[in-house]
């Protein structure tokens, strides 16, 4: 059974920094693709990072390129999004995801998120 649970977020100042994790089981980086996605309130869902292990691949929302890093730690199997030079505009509910796809995951799964805040 995939499971993925986020956490580290919180509340910051605009230029502040936050590093989320997310931890994975039920399936390994070797085999899926794994992402961040954010919920903003009457906005829809969107995709900010992903990582392919087997791919050796990274893609960023350009919003968030050179301000956002993922990184992903096969042995833990946590996958980590640190988050620099944050802005308002940052702020939602932030979800883990995997699924199909190589070097970026389908919607197929994703967990409970964590509340990022970014006040100006």
């Amino acid at each position: 059974e995939v499971q993925l649970q986020a956490s580290g977020g919180g509340s910051v100042q605009a230029g502040g920094s936050l590093r989320l994790s997310c931890a994975a089981s039920g399936f390994t980086f070797d085999d899926y693709a794994i992402g961040w996605f954010r919920q903003a309130p009457g906005k829809e869902r969107e995709g900010i990072s992903c990582i392919s292990v087997s791919e050796n691949t990274t893609w960023y929302r350009p919003s968030a390129n050179g301000r956002f890093t993922i990184s992903a730690d096969n042995v833990k199997n946590v996958v980590y999004l640190q988050m620099n030079s944050l802005k308002p505009e940052d702020t939602g509910v932030y979800h883990c995801f995997t699924g199909e796809g190589i070097e970026c995951p389908d919607y197929d799964y994703w967990g409970q998120g964590t509340q990022v805040t970014v006040s100006s």
